[in-house]
Formats: structure tokens, C-alpha cells, sequence
């Protein structure tokens, strides 16, 4: 389905709605599938209860390509931006509200479940609608400053929720109620960015050409299946699915590690801690990691780089183990220990980004993108679902252990991959 712009409406600068509208994107996007954890521990349910339910609110992004051409055939990107936004508003405060009643378990989920499909859906409206109203070059110019202000939603959404839930606690008395509060300043902040996004998002975009809906499903169904036709298509879903292994099921465990007691196996941490580490420390060496490894496959290549980022995503989740076993109470220390991992996370997910945009080349390649990041979203939660019984199991030592016994599998998935030596690199052109 193809839109033609209508420039005869009033220009916007981008500036008035990039910002905003990624900060917007991460921030219930980190909400579901990392604070949720964190706020269900202080309220004093079970490890592997956490994990379960927490992995399942993955699932959203896992399908979100199967329901994705409905954007483009009803309504506009605009529309359906700002209509996700004003649900998702809807969903924090709907936990909001849950939190202090009956059932909080059942009725909180079931707004994180609406939180998550309007998350998704916002995310395909949101990237449509920047590729849509964006020339080629303002794409470029501002990849960076969307990146930026996803970054500063994710340091919003754990780092500040956090701390200022922890300053709540003693204030209001108990979990409860400071996490109500929490939502509840969030889903005003979101009605917020839908009222502003409703005036200042750009108008240049027409009506769709027309499509049926069954037309759109036939060709959808062909480009799937071209999908599984490609070369390599086998051991490429495996990459998917398997190369972050052990990070999916190191990140469901290491924030109630943290937040456990000593007794427990934990590090005793307040949520505020966590704020401060995971959510500030944590993100800036993520970021760092991501835009080091950027710059490096983009002087030699994918291929050059893959085992240098296959080590720096597996290895350094040791640090965990050396956290579990030596329970260190400095502070400085165990952040250090995060920047670590982090940054060797952000610096292996290079690898995993640029395969899936090189294994999805082709005629069909933004259809294509979108399916290879659902297997991104399910490589994620289907480990996430047992890594709580795991934990039971055998106890924080020794799930940190098994954590590192996974890496083996990232590089047998890695080393089957066959990928062009020039992918990635500066074109003559480019130098």
C-alpha cells in the first residue's frame, strides 16, 4: 500500500516530535519487560512467579508482525501513534488503580498485558510514521537523536521510576501504595504526550491507496514464506533465536538478585540502588557498548568482528557469578560489575542487530526485518518463562553458573553463520 505525502499542510520540524516521540516509545516498552519485575518483588511475590508472567508480556512483540499491516490499512501512522499512547496512559493508571485492591496480581497483569499490545502497536505506527514524513537524510540526521531520547525514556522508566518509588516508600507507608503513585504519575505523563503529540505530530500523509484486506493477506503470506526460502534460513532462526541465550535469562534474574537479601542468595539492594545501577550505570554502558561496536563493524564488517562480539556478550555475565559467590556490599563494585556486562552487551548486540538486517535483505526486506524481530522478541521471553523454576532449583550461584554453561550455545549458533566479508564495511564510495 503506497501514501503519498500532502505537503500542502503545515511543516513541522522534527525536532518538535522526534524527541518526544522515542522518548515515548521506550518508556512503557521498559515499564512492562523490566520495572514490572522489580515493583511484582517488592510486593512480595515469588522469583519464578515474576519471571513466568513477566516473559509471557513479551509475547506482543513476538506477533506484532502478524498484525502490522493493519496500520497501514486502516487509519493513519498518526492516528494510531497517538491513539496507542492514550491506552497505554490508560493501562498504567488502570495498574495503578490495581495495585491497592483485590486480586492485584490478576488485575495489575492484565493491564500490563494492555500496556504491552499498545506498546507494540505504538512502536509500528511510531517507526512508519518517522520513515514516512522523513527524507532519506533526515532519517540519517536524526537516527542518532532518536536513539538518544530511547535511551533517556529507558534511564526515565528504571532509573528515575525507581528511586522515586523507593524515596515514596517510607513516605506512604508500603509498596502499594508508592508503586500506585508511581503508575499513576506515569499514566498522567502519558496522557500528557498524547495531548501533545495529537497537536504537534505532522499532517503530510494522505489516504492510503486502496487495498482489501484479503489482497494484503495473500501477498503477506507469500513474503513469510519467502522468509523461510532464503539460504541458511535454518541455522539463521537458530542465530535468532539462540545467540542471546544467556542473556535472556540473565536479565530475568539479575534485578531480584539484587533486590533479594543476603540470606536469600541476593546482594540486599534497595530499589533505589537498582535505579541508580541498572537504570543509569547500566544504560550508559549499554550505549557506549552499542556505539563502540557500531563504529568498529563499520570500519571492517560484520564477519571481521562476529567472534570478538560473541565474546563480549557471553563472557563477561561471569561478573554475576563473581557477584553471587563473593556477595560483595560495596556499591562502586557491583555498578562496576554491571558498566561490564553492559557495555560487553551493548558491543555483542551489534552482531545480532546487523545479521538481522543482513539476513533480511532482499525484495522484501522491511517485512522481512520485522519478522526476524519477532524471533528477537521470543529468543527472549521463552527462556525468561523458566529462568525463575531454574533459579528454584538450584539457587542464584548456581543458575549464574548455568547462565555461563548457555554462552557455549551462542557460539555454536555463531559459528554458523556465513556472512558476506564486505557487509558493513565503508564502501569507496563512502571513504
Amino acid at each position: 500500500m503506497k501514501l503519498q505525502k500532502n505537503n500542502t499542510a503545515r511543516r513541522v520540524s522534527p525536532w518538535a516530535w522526534v524527541p518526544s516521540l522515542y522518548f515515548a516509545e521506550a518508556l512503557p516498552y521498559v515499564v512492562v519487560m523490566s520495572v514490572a519485575g522489580v515493583m511484582y518483588k517488592m510486593l512480595g511475590y515469588a522469583n519464578e512467579v515474576i519471571a513466568l508472567y513477566t516473559s509471557m508480556l513479551y509475547l506482543p512483540w513476538v506477533v506484532k508482525p502478524f498484525w502490522s499491516p493493519m496500520v497501514d490499512l486502516y487509519r493513519t501512522k498518526r492516528w494510531w501513534t497517538v491513539a496507542m499512547e492514550l491506552l497505554v496512559g490508560v493501562a498504567m493508571g488502570w495498574a495503578a488503580l490495581a495495585l491497592t485492591g483485590d486480586r492485584v496480581l490478576q488485575w495489575s497483569l492484565a493491564a500490563m498485558w494492555l500496556m504491552a499490545f499498545s506498546s507494540a502497536t505504538h512502536d509500528i505506527a511510531a517507526d512508519g510514521f518517522y520513515i514516512e514524513q522523513l527524507s532519506s537524510h533526515q532519517q540519517s540526521l536524526f537516527v542518532g537523536i532518536r536513539s538518544t531520547f530511547y535511551r533517556l525514556g529507558t534511564i526515565a522508566a528504571k532509573g528515575a521510576v525507581l528511586i522515586a518509588v523507593d524515596w515514596l516508600l517510607p513516605v506512604v507507608g508500603n509498596a502499594a501504595r508508592a508503586w500506585r503513585v508511581g503508575m499513576g504519575a506515569l499514566a498522567l505523563l502519558f496522557a500528557v504526550v498524547a495531548a501533545y503529540h495529537a497537536v504537534v505530530l505532522p499532517r503530510r500523509v494522505a489516504v492510503p491507496t486502496p487495498t482489501s484486506a484479503a489482497a494484503h493477506g495473500a501477498g503477506w503470506w507469500r513474503v513469510f514464506a519467502a522468509f523461510f526460502r532464503k539460504p541458511g534460513a535454518a541455522w539463521a532462526v537458530a542465530f535468532m533465536l539462540l545467540y542471546r541465550l544467556p542473556e535472556a535469562l540473565l536479565v530475568k534474574m539479575a534485578d531480584l538478585f539484587l533486590l533479594d537479601s543476603p540470606q536469600a542468595g541476593g546482594l540486599g539492594l534497595a530499589a533505589a540502588d537498582i535505579g541508580w545501577l541498572q537504570g543509569t550505570v547500566g544504560t550508559v554502558g549499554l550505549t557506549l557498548g552499542g556505539i563502540v561496536g557500531g563504529i568498529a563493524a563499520s570500519r571492517h564488517g560484520l564477519r571481521a568482528w562476529l567472534w570478538p562480539m560473541v565474546a563480549a556478550i557471553t563472557l563477561p555475565d561471569a561478573v554475576y557469578v563473581y557477584l553471587a559467590t563473593a556477595q560483595p556490599t560495596s556499591v562502586v563494585a557491583i555498578g562496576a560489575c554491571i558498566a561490564v556486562e553492559q557495555f560487553g552487551y551493548g558491543f555483542g548486540f551489534t552482531a545480532y542487530m546487523l545479521y538481522l538486517i543482513y539476513y533480511a535483505r532482499g525484495p522484501h526486506a522491511t517485512a522481512h526485518y520485522a519478522f526476524a524481530t519477532g524471533f528477537m522478541a521470543l529468543s527472549m521471553m521463552l527462556p525468561g518463562m523458566v529462568a525463575g523454576h531454574l533459579w528454584r532449583l538450584v539457587g542464584y550461584e548456581g543458575f549464574f553458573w548455568t547462565v555461563m554453561a548457555a554462552c557455549g550455545v551462542t557460539f555454536v549458533v555463531a559459528s554458523r553463520l556465513r556472512i558476506d566479508p564486505t557487509f558493513g564495511k565503508k564502501t569507496a564510495e563512502e571513504a
